[in-house]
C-alpha cells in the first residue's frame, strides 16, 4: 500500500522522466514486489486447475500449463516495459489514456474493473467449495455436461458475509494485512511444493499418462484448457508488479524481476503440480476416462484434498482445507483493494461519477469499496460456482490486457526519447505477438463465456452514454477518433469471431455456429489482430496530446496518493 512522505521522493532510476509521484514514499523492494505478484497469482486457481485442465485435455494439460505460461509471459513483458516507463499505481487503466485518450481509457477501465470485481467472488466460491466437506455450502450437479458446485442458500449467506469482511478489513486494517502478506505468500508456495513432493513420493502411477491416451481431445482441448481450465486464471495476478510500480524503490530493477519472476516461479510450480496430480489419481478413478474423473473422486468439491485422503495423507488433506481459506482470502482481499482503487482512479480522471472518488478522513475510498461489494454480490447470480466464473474472469482480464501491446507500440512513436529502464527487443514483434495471444485466449474461452463478457462490455457503453448525456460538461474530451476507431472494430470483431468459432464444440450446444473451424480460427484472429494493430497505430493521439495527458496523469497520481495515503498508515 501507499504511504505519503512529506519530502519529495527520489526516483530509483535516477532519471527525472520517470519521477511520476513526487510525494509518495517508495517502500517496496525487490522481494516485496515479487511477493506481491506471486501472492496475487496464487489464489484458488491451483486448488482446482489441475483437475479442471486434466478433465478437458487429459495428461496433455501439462502442455496447456506450459503454453499458457509462455503466452502470459509475452503479455507480462509488455507491461514490464510500460511499468518502468511510468511507475504509477493503476497503470493498466492509465496507460491507454496517455496514448489514446478518454474513450479508450474508459473502455479498458470498464473491462478491467469488471474483471477485478469478479475476482473476490470467485475466491469466496473456491473457499466455500472446499469447505463443503464439512458444511453444505455448495451442491454438485451437471451444467452443459460439466460437473459444477453451485452455492446453496447457506453458501450465498456466507459468501455475502465474506465479501463484507473484505470491505471491513480494507476500511480498518489493510496496513496490518500488508505487513503479513509476505508470510501468507511463503505459506502458499510452501503448501503447493509440499503437495507436489508428497504426491510424487507417495503415489505415482506412470500408466495414467498413457492408459486413456495422452492427449484425449487433441490440440483443440489443449487450447480450451488454457482459457477455461483455470490455467490463465492462475497466472493473472502478475499485473500487481505493474500496479505497484509507483511504490517500489527501484522500478528499473524491481518491476521486470517481479513481473517475469512471478510468472516463472508459479509456472514451474503449476506444471509440476499437474504432473503430480495426474500420477496420483488412482487408475480405477479413470474408468470413465479423464473427462469423468471428477465424479470418481471421493470429494470432487476439493480435488487435491480428496486425493491426499485417498492415498493416506490425511494430514496433507487437513492442510489443504486450511489453505483453501488462506489462499483465496489473501487474493480476494488484494483484489477488493485493487477494484476500489480502480473505480476511484476512473472517477478522478472523469470517466466515472465523482462520488466514487470520495474518501473518508482515513483516506479510504468508501463509496468505491461499497460498489465493489454490491457488484460482487451480483456476480454470484449468473456465476454461482467457481467453474462457471473462471472462464469469464479469464476472458475479461486478458481482454483488458490486450490494450497494453497497442499502447506500447504507440508510445515508442509518441515518446521515442522517454527513458525506458527496461525495453523489449525486436521492435513491434513481441508487442504484436502479445496482442495476438490476448485475442487467442479470449477466443478459446468459447461463446458460452464470451457472450456474457460482451454483454458486460455493451452495458459499459450504455453506462457511458448515460453518463455522457447527464454530465457532459464535467467530462473530459473523449478523443473518439483516437479510441473508438480501433477499440470498436476490435471488440466487435472478437465477438463475431467467437460466435462463428468452434469454441466450445458444436456438441456442447452453446449457441455458436462453428462456421470458423479450428485451424481457420488462428488465421482469422491473426488478420483481426493485424488490422486492429495497424488502426491503433494510425489513429493514435498526436505527440502534443500525449505530452498533455502525461502531465495530467502525473498530477492525478500525486493527488490520488495524497488522498489515499492515509489509509495505508
Amino acid at each position: 500500500m501507499t504511504a505519503v512522505d512529506k519530502t519529495p521522493s527520489q526516483d530509483g532510476t535516477g532519471q527525472g522522466g520517470a519521477e511520476v509521484e513526487p510525494n509518495m514514499r517508495r517502500d517496496i523492494g525487490t522481494v516485496g514486489l515479487l511477493f506481491a505478484g506471486v501472492g496475487s497469482i496464487i489464489g484458488s486457481g491451483w486448488l482446482f486447475g489441475a483437475l479442471q485442465a486434466s478433465q478437458i485435455a487429459g495428461p496433455a494439460a501439462i502442455f496447456s500449463w506450459a503454453i499458457g505460461a509462455v503466452m502470459i509471459m509475452m503479455i507480462a513483458l509488455v507491461y514490464a516495459e510500460l511499468g518502468t516507463m511510468f511507475p504509477v499505481s493503476g497503470g493498466v487503466i492509465r496507460f491507454p489514456h496517455i496514448s489514446y485518450g478518454s474513450f479508450a481509457s474508459y473502455t479498458m477501465g470498464w473491462v478491467t474493473w469488471i474483471a477485478a470485481a469478479a475476482v473476490a467472488p470467485i475466491e469466496v466460491e473456491g473457499a466455500l467449495q472446499y469447505a463443503t466437506r464439512y458444511i453444505g455450502f455448495t451442491r454438485e450437479h451437471e451444467v452443459a455436461g460439466e460437473t459444477v458446485h453451485t452455492l446453496t442458500a447457506l453458501g450465498y449467506l456466507v459468501a455475502v458475509i465474506a465479501m463484507a469482511v473484505f470491505v471491513i478489513i480494507n476500511y480498518y486494517g489493510i496496513r496490518w494485512f500488508a505487513r503479513v502478506n509476505n508470510v501468507a505468500v511463503w505459506w502458499k508456495i510452501g503448501i503447493i511444493v509440499l503437495v507436489v513432493i508428497a504426491f510424487m513420493l507417495t503415489e505415482y502411477h506412470g500408466s495414467n499418462f498413457t492408459s486413456h491416451g495422452f492427449s484425449t481431445g487433441g490440440l483443440h482441448a489443449i487450447f480450451t484448457a488454457i482459457a477455461t481450465g483455470g490455467i490463465v486464471f492462475s497466472f493473472l495476478g502478475f499485473r500487481q508488479g505493474v500496479e505497484l510500480a509507483g511504490e517500489t524503490s527501484n522500478p528499473k530493477r524491481n518491476v521486470p524481476i517481479a513481473v517475469v519472476g512471478s510468472v516463472l516461479i508459479t509456472g514451474l510450480i503449476y506444471v509440476l503440480l499437474q504432473v503430480a496430480f495426474i500420477a496420483a489419481v488412482e487408475p480405477s478413478a479413470l474408468s470413465k476416462g479423464w473427462e469423468g474423473v471428477s465424479g470418481q473422486l471421493e470429494n470432487s468439491a476439493g480435488p487435491l484434498a480428496s486425493i491426499a485422503t485417498t492415498i493416506g495423507l490425511g494430514w496433507l488433506a487437513t492442510l489443504l482445507y486450511i489453505d483453501a481459506v488462506i489462499s483465496p482470502a489473501d487474493t480476494g482481499l488484494i483484489y477488493t483493494t485493487v477494484t476500489g482503487r480502480l473505480s476511484y482512479a476512473m472517477a478522478k480522471n472523469g470517466n466515472a461519477p465523482r462520488a466514487l472518488a470520495r474518501t473518508t478522513p482515513r483516506g479510504v475510498p468508501l463509496v468505491s469499496l461499497l460498489l465493489t461489494f454490491i457488484v460482487g454480490l451480483i456476480v454470484f447470480l449468473p456465476f454461482p460456482s467457481w467453474q462457471q466464473l473462471v472462464g469469464f474472469i479469464t476472458s475479461a482480464t486478458v481482454l483488458s490486457f490486450g490494450s497494453g501491446p497497442l499502447v506500447l507500440a504507440a508510445m515508442r512513436r509518441q515518446l521515442p526519447d522517454h527513458p525506458r529502464p527496461f525495453k523489449l527487443p525486436g521492435g513491434d514483434v513481441l508487442p504484436f505477438l502479445a496482442f495476438y495471444c490476448s485475442n487467442l485466449i479470449v477466443f478459446w474461452a468459447g461463446w458460452a463465456t464470451n457472450w456474457k463478457l460482451f454483454v458486460a462490455v455493451a452495458l459499459g457503453f450504455v453506462v457511458l452514454a448515460i453518463f455522457y448525456a447527464t454530465s457532459r460538461d464535467s467530462m473530459p474530451k473523449m478523443d473518439w477518433k483516437a479510441g473508438a476507431t480501433w477499440a470498436l472494430p476490435w471488440l466487435g470483431g472478437l465477438c463475431l469471431i467467437s460466435y462463428l468459432g468452434d469454441y466450445p464444440e458444436k456438441s456442447k450446444h452453446a449457441g455458436n455456429t462453428s462456421t470458423i473451424g479450428f485451424g481457420m480460427g488462428f488465421l482469422v484472429l491473426l488478420a483481426l489482430s493485424a488490422l486492429v494493430y495497424w488502426l491503433a497505430l494510425k489513429m493514435r493521439l498526436s505527440n502534443d496530446d500525449v505530452a498533455t495527458n502525461f502531465e495530467r496523469m502525473r498530477t492525478e497520481a500525486a493527488e490520488e496518493d495524497k488522498e489515499l495515503g492515509s489509509s495505508a498508515r
